[in-house]
């Protein structure tokens, strides 16, 4: 039997644990590819099989946690009870500089912590009183988010009134974003709304609103950065690198992004989309509207980073493409001696990864660059264009799991026996406890950045770390047992 034989061998054997129709539904999830194949043959952004432990979220994280949390002069309101709030608090590590409390907000938690009253006669005015308060105690935020809980969908608060009349009374933007948790079938609906709210709520305002730097003056190298959330660090050398090359970035949305950096994106020649997933509406809208193209790149990894700045690069002048040629060629000893470091000790080693809305594919190449092979890779929440752009990334035989149950992830992990799992913080602890190296790959498990050629050292460390840690010889696997 092939590889590819053997694991859709497997596959059915997973399946076989489930009743006729669950076994039905998720047997479109799981795949094997095959050579030659436009995409990974999976079905995706379907709702999750009830009953079935899935690791997605829901539409107020993907909105808040991901798309607007991160821009860090706004003040952003959870809008009912105090846990989804609570649970979303400074947990993606999105760094960024400013002092938080007077000009910076990102890791403090608002939320207008309904209680049964609201419930019965409704929070608008309670919603109303809560941006009064916020604008006596954080006069220089630069506007609020109101991102609303399920229990505001349920009993129709009017939050878009609320918004335009506290608008109106401050002079500042308050977006309402309609991200009720039940809404969709995970958090990548949130990004979609999130990416709603800034067309419909602040792009066209986006002139009244803007405060060009002095002395600013639109150029033909000014780009955006699209979709870096900076978890780590990591939009930080990304944007270094395109500096290098001689391109002026005017905007990073959102990671350390404040909002007058967000009403700066018409005015780019160029979106650079990292997470395509949760940020691709806007670009496009953007293109429509102003005519801003925009590309997707992928600086994770040597191999790949050389070839998004020339992808980059091409979009320009040859000064642009000469300079970017300059600074492949200086990083290259550099990224050299962290594979004659690391290699040794990772060649051979099989990953198997699942994370969100870019990774399973874009990391393929940063463990492929340090001699490791990845068997396995699926998305929480990915949709139909995802697993076409993994395809290009995945060898024969990957399998490949949508949406992937706590059960499936762990079966296909028994009889794969990869020597890492790269997922996130739900699956940690399971697969640590079946003595197997995990890395958490929502937020670096505490490390970073891994971005860029800077990123590339703390990546291969990191692996290194976490595989030949020597802890792992004083525990066995299960099927060692």
């Amino acid at each position: 039997m092939t590889t590819v034989e053997d694991r859709k061998a497997l596959v059915q054997e997973v399946l076989e644990a489930y009743p006729e129709k669950a076994k039905k539904s998720r047997s479109k999830h799981l795949n094997v590819t095959e050579e030659g194949a436009s995409d990974c043959g999976v079905k995706s952004n379907k709702k999750s099989v009830p009953g079935v432990m899935t690791t997605r979220g829901c539409a107020y994280a993907g909105a808040k946690g991901v798309v607007w949390g991160p821009v860090k002069d706004m003040i952003h309101l959870s809008h009912g009870p105090v846990g989804c709030g609570y649970y979303s608090w400074s947990g993606r590590r999105n760094y960024y500089i400013g002092t938080t409390g007077v000009d910076t907000f990102g890791t403090m938690q608002f939320t207008s912590d309904f209680q049964e009253r609201d419930i019965v006669f409704g929070g608008d005015k309670k919603l109303d009183k809560l941006i009064d308060e916020v604008e006596e105690l954080f006069p220089l935020s630069q506007g609020t988010t109101i991102e609303s809980e399920c229990p505001v969908g349920l009993i129709g608060d009017d939050i878009e009134a609320v918004a335009k009349k506290k608008a109106k009374e401050y002079g500042k933007p308050v977006v309402p974003v309609r991200c009720e948790g039940f809404r969709g079938v995970s958090q990548s609906l949130g990004h979609h709304i999130a990416n709603d709210t800034v067309r419909d709520w602040v792009l066209p305002k986006a002139d009244e609103y803007r405060k060009l730097p002095e002395g600013f003056e639109p150029g033909p190298y000014d780009v955006n950065i699209i979709g870096d959330y900076n978890i780590g660090g990591d939009a930080w050398p990304s944007r270094l690198l395109l500096e290098e090359i001689g391109l002026r970035v005017i905007c990073q949305f959102s990671g350390d992004g404040t909002f007058n950096e967000v009403v700066m994106t018409p005015l780019a020649k160029l979106n650079l989309i990292h997470c395509y997933r949760s940020m691709n509406y806007i670009c496009r809208f953007m293109e429509e509207k102003y005519g801003i193209g925009w590309i997707e790149y992928n600086f994770f990894g040597p191999t790949q980073i050389a070839k998004s700045l020339r992808k980059i690069a091409a979009q320009f002048d040859e000064t642009i493409q000469e300079n970017a040629e300059r600074v492949i060629a200086k990083y290259q000893a550099r990224m050299d001696a962290v594979v004659e470091k690391y290699g040794p000790r990772l060649e051979g080693k099989e990953v198997m990864m699942m994370v969100g809305g870019l990774r399973p594919r874009h990391v393929i190449p940063a463990f492929e660059d340090l001699g490791m092979k990845v068997i396995g890779t699926g998305y929480e929440f990915g949709h139909g264009d995802d697993y076409k752009r993994t395809a290009d990334y995945v060898d024969e035989g990957t399998v490949i799991y949508d949406d992937v149950s706590g059960y499936e992830f762990e079966e296909l992990a028994k009889q794969l026996k990869p020597d890492l799992i790269a997922a996130g913080i739900k699956e940690k602890y399971v697969f640590q406890k079946m003595a197997l190296p995990f890395r958490q790959m929502h937020s670096w498990d505490y490390s970073g950045p891994y971005h860029g050629y800077d990123g590339f050292e703390v990546f291969a460390r990191d692996m290194d770390l976490a595989i030949n840690n020597p802890t792992w010889d004083l525990i066995n696997a299960p099927w060692n047992e």
